[in-house]
């Protein structure tokens, strides 16, 4: 336990104090935030605020991380690189992205083929390495299984390994394709996406802190409530620091932001969230306890599909955040009530969790 409240806090003050040191070398070389023409036009104002600031969450992670491992004296495990692998990949193709946009100044990055390219080069080394690294008890980071709360049977490789490991990379990629895109797309408002992260990986940070303490590797006599993820305590410690992380970025990135955590940070955050459901084998229930990303990314679905289907708009305009902005919500009132769906996701699925636990022990 110590070593995830060290990860967090060491996060929390590198990303607190490192923010405005970053704002000052991105406003002395002019990088800010190009704003789309066709948005709403109070985002008018933002336009050159410094962006890329998703740097500073995946290096205050990834810090926090290894300052806790060195002071309790404890080797990384395969399941915290992986996440850590994959948030920092997906980070570096956001920052090409950012990069791109601010050098360009347009509202188009990184080419569609090349973004692709690369978010399917590092997923599928993710989802390959996930099945690797099997431990004493002949666990490996990663399952087969569709998961829920757990493994629920279905298993992918049902037709051999070779056919499990393509179905898997597959369904991998989905899954991280698709809460990149979430998080990206809920990254429009000031600290939105910033404290709905903080509130879904905090829930992640309790769940991976309770699968550490009904593990089956650690009890003495475990029941059938327990769980056979490998690395939970690992897990626990990056989450940790990804709550620190955002914790401290928030404080810069509130209304009026002084800084963007850009796809840098989006994407990033999106693929540790991602990792975390096929890590923690909560696939499923990821989609419960970020609920609010889930919404934002269907409310785009719905309005592209509604459009080509009858040519006519169901939103004001699409993501769902700026619907309700051009119905004149104030900008913080839309950021506060969402953050409350967000909380109010992420305890039921903590509540779904728990209840689980509950039945089976």
């Amino acid at each position: 336990m110590m070593s995830v409240l060290i990860a967090a806090a060491v996060a929390l003050v590198l990303s607190m104090a490192g923010t405005p040191l970053f704002i000052r070398l991105l406003v002395a070389k002019n990088y800010g935030q190009f704003i789309r023409q066709d948005g709403p036009t109070a985002h008018f104002t933002k336009r050159g605020t410094p962006t890329m600031g998703g740097v500073i969450i995946i290096a205050s992670t990834v810090l926090g991380y290894t300052v806790a491992n060195i002071i309790t004296g404890r080797l990384p495990n395969a399941s915290g690189l992986l996440l850590l692998f994959l948030m920092v990949g997906l980070g570096l193709i956001g920052f090409l992205d950012d990069y791109i946009k601010i050098s360009r100044q347009r509202s188009l990055g990184l080419n569609p083929k090349g973004k692709i390219i690369g978010q399917a080069a590092i997923g599928i080394t993710f989802a390959v390495l996930a099945l690797q690294f099997s431990n004493e008890n002949y666990r490996t980071p990663g399952s087969t299984e569709i998961s829920f709360i757990r493994d629920t049977g279905i298993d992918l490789a049902f037709a051999g390994a070779a056919v499990g490991l393509v179905l898997f990379v597959i369904w991998a990629n989905f899954l991280i394709t698709a809460w990149s895109n979430a998080v990206n797309l809920t990254d429009g408002l000031d600290g939105l996406a910033t404290g709905a992260s903080m509130l879904v990986f905090g829930a992640y940070t309790v769940i991976t802190i309770w699968q550490s303490n009904q593990s089956c590797q650690y009890l003495v006599d475990p029941g059938q409530g327990c769980y056979e993820v490998r690395d939970p305590r690992d897990l626990a410690i990056v989450t940790a620091a990804i709550v620190g992380a955002c914790f401290g970025f928030l404080w810069w990135n509130t209304s009026p932001a002084q800084i963007f955590m850009g796809d840098t940070g989006s994407l990033a955050l999106g693929g540790a969230l991602a990792g975390l459901s096929i890590l923690t084998r909560t696939e499923i229930l990821a989609a419960i306890i970020g609920g609010l990303f889930v919404i934002i990314v269907m409310s785009d679905v719905i309005q592209i599909g509604f459009f080509k289907a009858t040519g006519k708009r169901v939103f004001r305009m699409a993501p769902l955040h700026h619907h309700f902005e051009l119905k004149g919500w104030g900008e913080v009132t839309i950021v506060v009530r969402f953050w409350i769906i967000c909380a109010l996701c992420a305890a039921a699925g903590l509540g779904l969790f728990y209840a689980e636990w509950v039945s089976v022990a």
